[in-house]
Parts: C-alpha cells; sequence; structure tokens
C-alpha cells in the first residue's frame, strides 16, 4: 500500500510528559516530507499549543485541535470551527459549578478558568505542562458564570477537572441526558472534554483528507490515547505508542516503541524507508 498522509497524536505520541519533542523525532518528520508525504497533527490541544508543535516540525499542512472543533495551517488561517454557542457554554458551566471541580473555557485565543482550587491541583499542571505558547493567555476569575454572564464566550472546547471518578461520571452521564448538542468524554487524569456533538479527531482528519484528495486507506495514524482509537481504527495503517493503554494497542494495525524510545522515529523508518518519493510515484503513473 502507498500512504500518502502521516497524522499524529501530540501528547504522549510526538512529545513526552515532559513536552519534549526529540531530535531524531524531528528528522523523521522531516525525511518522510521530503518523500512527499503531507503531515498533519490530530490533537485535543488548543489550536496556539498545536501551532507551536506544528511551527517547530516545520509543517505546511492543515492539523486538527480541540478535538476536532478547529481546524487551520500554522499560518493561523481556520477553514472549518465548530464552537458551543455562548448560551449553552453559560448553561453547562452553571452545571458544572455544582461540582467540586475547576472549569476551563478553551478557546483558540485564550482560555478562562475558574479559580477554584483542588486538592491536586490539576487544571495548574494542565496549563503549565501543555506546551502553550506564551502569547496564549490563561485568565481566571473567581466566579465563572457571572462572568460569562457580563461577558459571553462560545469556545470549541470546554475542559472540567475532577478530584473524583464518581464525580467525573456523573457529570458525564448528566451531561450527556442534558445536551444534546455536545458529547463530554471522559480523559486522562479526571478531565472531562466537552465539544460538539458533531466533532472528534476522526471528524478532523477525515475533512483535511477530503480537502486534499486523500482516502483514509492512504493514512498512517498514530495515537496513543482512548480518543485516538476511532481515527487509528479508520486509517489504511493504524499505529499505536508502545505507552498507550491495552485498549488503544488492540485497536491498531501494529504497535512502535513509546514516547520515550522515539516511537514516531523508529516507525517512521520501519514503514516510509521503503516507499518511493510521491512525485517518483506520479511521474511512474503509479499514483495519480
Amino acid at each position: 500500500m502507498i500512504y500518502r498522509m502521516l497524522a499524529l497524536n501530540i501528547d504522549g505520541t510526538l512529545v513526552d510528559s515532559a513536552g519534549k519533542l526529540h531530535k531524531s523525532t524531528k528528522e523523521a518528520i522531516s525525511y518522510v516530507q521530503n518523500k512527499g508525504i503531507c503531515v498533519t497533527l490530530v490533537t485535543s490541544r488548543n489550536y496556539a499549543s498545536a501551532r507551536k508543535v506544528a511551527k517547530a516540525l516545520k509543517l505546511k499542512a492543515l492539523f486538527v485541535s480541540h478535538q476536532g472543533a478547529y481546524i487551520a495551517n500554522a499560518d493561523d488561517q481556520p477553514v472549518y470551527v465548530k464552537r458551543i454557542n455562548e448560551d449553552l457554554t453559560y448553561e453547562i458551566t452553571r452545571f458544572l459549578e455544582s461540582f467540586s471541580c475547576q472549569i476551563r473555557l478553551v478557546h483558540e485565543k485564550f482560555s478562562l478558568a475558574n479559580k477554584l482550587q483542588l486538592n491536586n491541583n490539576l487544571l495548574a499542571k494542565a496549563i503549565f505542562t501543555s506546551g502553550d505558547p506564551l502569547g496564549y493567555s490563561h485568565q481566571f476569575v473567581t466566579d465563572l458564570s457571572d462572568s460569562l454572564a457580563d461577558t459571553p464566550v462560545a469556545p470549541p472546547k470546554i475542559e472540567a477537572y475532577f478530584e473524583s471518578e464518581q464525580d467525573l461520571e456523573d457529570a458525564r452521564l448528566a451531561l450527556k441526558a442534558m445536551f444534546t448538542e455536545v458529547k463530554a468524554e471522559a480523559n486522562d487524569g479526571f478531565r472531562l472534554d466537552i465539544v460538539p456533538s458533531d466533532v472528534s479527531k476522526l471528524s478532523g482528519l477525515l475533512y483535511i483528507c477530503d480537502q486534499l484528495g486523500i482516502s483514509c486507506r492512504e493514512v498512517v495514524a498514530i495515537g496513543d490515547s482512548q480518543d485516538d482509537i476511532p481515527f487509528i481504527e479508520a486509517a489504511g495503517l493504524g499505529v499505536a505508542m508502545g505507552n498507550a493503554p491495552y485498549e488503544v494497542k488492540r485497536a491498531a494495525d501494529w504497535v512502535t516503541r513509546a514516547v520515550g524510545e522515539h516511537g514516531v522515529a523508529y516507525m517512521v523508518k520501519e514503514h516510509f524507508r521503503k516507499q518511493h518519493p510521491i512525485e517518483f510515484l506520479k511521474k511512474m503513473n503509479i499514483i495519480k
């Protein structure tokens, strides 16, 4: 099979828990791009944070951020944006305030959060390890719903950080029953991600494929998280990182090394070194 796109999650795939992007990974991405392979990112990170990684890798293609709700290139040119409208954002925030949780509205230009301090300070850890550039503002307010009443916000994504797994599950089930316009999915670290109901990492990847005239069977997708499973399963070659949970590995066609063992670079060397450059394949009329 000839592959024309490489789609990559960021956290736990391209970068480790310290946010480090290894030199061997950069070199592998450059190697693939020189062969004419389109490289894209598919991440739950906000646009500003994903853009920082895209620039570090010198990516020119569109990429998926906010878990599919915001698609743009590194030059800040969005082509697809799906937001949680202002009224719904207010209603969801009011509901979440009934729990002991930290709430973060994740806009592409800034984040807005309540000042509630959980014992394990999950939100602070998430913010200061997310790799956001300096220009991305983090604002904290005492009463988030009151702030939204005065200044409405329509973010592509809302995050809620809980201390208790039971509280997280109770909130997830209640949101599912109350709001059909959004979906709430549990993520790592007792985090609930809330996005418009019709977006996902997979929908974002399919949008980019459609824009470029590339089919899913021509995509190599690499990820490590539960929310990566749909796009790993849909790809022509779905790859799980060695550090991924068992469910992700089971969904994949191939398992590479862990992120700390430079799994992306290893996979690229194993699978793309045998593939001729795309331009050569076109000249030989092997592909159009």
